[in-house]
């Protein structure tokens, strides 16, 4: 695997481990992105928080 991430690195132009920092960042972001989607849904489903139209949204912001 190492080989792998070594071939991509050099691929992007990065240093190994800088690639992996990287790569570590962005996928702990996307983990938090995903909990707050998945937070966002359940607010939804136990009706906390209601889903409008884009013209309803719009619409609001006009006043």
């Amino acid at each position: 695997m190492l080989k792998l991430v070594e071939k991509h690195a050099a691929e992007k132009g990065a240093a190994t481990d800088a690639y992996l920092r990287d790569l570590i960042e962005q996928h702990l972001e996307d983990l938090d992105d995903i909990a707050a989607a998945e937070a966002a849904m359940e607010r939804i489903r136990t009706g906390e928080d209601e889903v409008i139209s884009s013209e309803e949204f719009w619409r609001g912001l006009d006043h």
